[in-house]
Parts: structure tokens; C-alpha cells; sequence
């Protein structure tokens, strides 16, 4: 994907907030620990959307500041969150004071950022020896009713090497991986929500995103237990790394930021 189309497919995500905040699947508790294992950690997350991984780190107890660049997004995580801090910016330009953070997260929005120019501020903006955390969720096409949905919407795949791409910025070390396996409990109704947040489909016209839809809902009607729904399963794959760049004297408090950064959501 050229940087023309990714940045209009970020860009799409906007005006399926809905949809997205309904039925995107949220992390397991268990990477949300390996991803920020100190508690109460001052965590800056990067295109944190409607709140699926804010929730996670909140209810762990981390002092979270959320950015994204879509304000509809950001309004519905408000509107769950209302004492967290929102603030509207891209990655590539995070307006928060030089080794303020602790770790800087990214969930499942790492690869529509500018690598180079987002490492650069997220390694200006961690403590000494602070941390990069990145995840995804893929679905586990090795099920056959998994493989069939990939079929109509596009098969998963890693769209950039976390681990090449932290090696090659030289600004990380101590780069670890894992994985994790999950289930989202999905209805008819939430599985096509699910695909209707996809940015492929978003940037869809009408007609072709209504089709697929359709065949989404048969593939549902073909494989589904009615009401009791079906499971889709995941495989959540993390990453992390450790800033290299010490910084001389103390850190700057993440209070000190200008309040009219802060979104006003109400």
C-alpha cells in the first residue's frame, strides 16, 4: 500500500467508529500484563481509537494518555473514559514533554504510521530505558469457517516487520516477542459491524461493500448457532522493545502538558 492509500485508509476509520467500538475484538488480559507488566506505569498510547485497548490498561491501573488522530474516535473513548486524558494527534508528532512516559503502546494501528518519524518521537518521549509495546490481533485462519471469511474480506497479514523495523531505527534494544490465543464472541449482527470497521471495506463504494456485506451474513446464516453466536478465534501477536537514547537531567511530568491539547468531548 502506497502512502497515498494508507493514509486514506486510516483516515477511514472515522466513519465506522460505531461499528468499530461495537465489534472489535478487546486484548487478553494476559498480553495486556506482558505489554505493560509494572503496574501503575505512565502509558501514552498511539491510535488508541474507541478505547478496546485503554480499557485493558486502565483496568490494570496504568495512568493512561490516549491519542489518536480521528476526533470521532476519540469521542466515543471519552465518553467511556471520562477521566482519561484524550488528546487529538498523529504519532508522527506527539505533543507530550521529552521522557515524560514509561511505555508507549500501539494497538493495532502501528503500521499506518510513518515508522521513521514515529520511532523518533516515541523514543523522545519515554523515560531512560522506557518501552515500546506493539500488538496485533489476526484471526486464526487455520479454522475452516475463519479461512472462508478470509475468502470474501481479504486474508490477514502482517503488514510490517515490528521486529526488522525496531532493529533497523537502532534507537531499540532487548526486542521480545510473544503470542497469545483468544475468542471474541460473535452474533450475525457483530460479525458483519466487525468487517464494516475494516478500513478495506470502508474505503469500499457502496455497492461493493454492500455485497460483501451480504456475503458475510450468509456465511454467518451457513456456520452460525442463531443466537448463541459462533466463536472467532485470535492469535494476538506482541511486541517490545527498550528506548536505547538516555536523556541527561529528570524527565518532565506528564501533568505539565497544555490543556488545550485536551479535546473537549462533551
Amino acid at each position: 500500500m502506497d502512502p497515498r492509500q494508507r493514509s486514506e485508509h486510516a483516515r477511514s476509520f472515522g466513519k465506522v467508529a460505531d461499528a468499530y467500538a461495537a465489534s472489535r475484538p478487546d486484548y487478553p488480559v494476559e498480553a495486556v500484563r506482558w505489554l505493560v507488566p509494572v503496574p501503575g506505569s505512565r502509558v501514552l498510547e498511539l491510535g488508541a481509537g474507541t478505547g478496546k485497548l485503554t480499557e485493558a490498561l486502565i483496568a490494570e491501573q496504568h495512568r493512561v494518555t490516549a491519542t489518536d488522530p480521528a476526533h470521532a474516535m476519540l469521542k466515543r473513548l471519552r465518553k467511556r473514559f471520562r477521566t482519561t486524558r484524550a488528546i487529538q494527534s498523529a504519532a508522527e508528532h506527539i505533543p507530550v514533554h521529552a521522557g515524560a512516559m514509561d511505555v508507549v503502546v500501539a494497538a493495532q494501528a502501528f503500521h499506518w504510521f510513518d515508522h521513521d518519524r514515529t520511532l523518533a518521537e516515541v523514543a523522545r518521549v519515554l523515560r531512560p530505558g522506557g518501552t515500546l509495546s506493539l500488538v496485533w490481533n489476526y484471526r486464526d485462519e487455520s479454522v475452516p469457517w475463519v479461512r472462508r471469511l478470509s475468502r470474501i474480506i481479504g486474508a490477514e497479514s502482517m503488514q510490517v516487520d515490528p521486529v526488522e523495523m525496531l532493529e533497523e531505527s537502532e534507537l531499540f534494544d532487548g526486542i521480545e516477542t510473544t503470542t497469545f490465543r483468544h475468542w471474541q464472541q460473535v452474533d450475525r449482527e457483530s460479525l458483519i459491524g466487525l468487517v464494516e470497521s475494516r478500513s478495506s471495506i470502508a474505503t469500499m463504494g457502496d455497492r461493493d461493500r454492500s455485497a460483501v456485506l451480504e456475503q458475510v451474513g450468509a456465511l454467518y446464516d451457513d456456520y452460525g448457532r442463531g443466537h448463541d453466536g459462533m466463536l472467532l478465534p485470535y492469535v494476538t501477536h506482541c511486541f517490545r522493545a527498550h528506548v536505547v537514547n538516555a536523556r541527561n537531567g529528570a524527565p518532565e511530568p506528564v501533568d505539565g502538558l497544555d490543556d488545550g491539547l485536551l479535546i473537549d468531548f462533551s
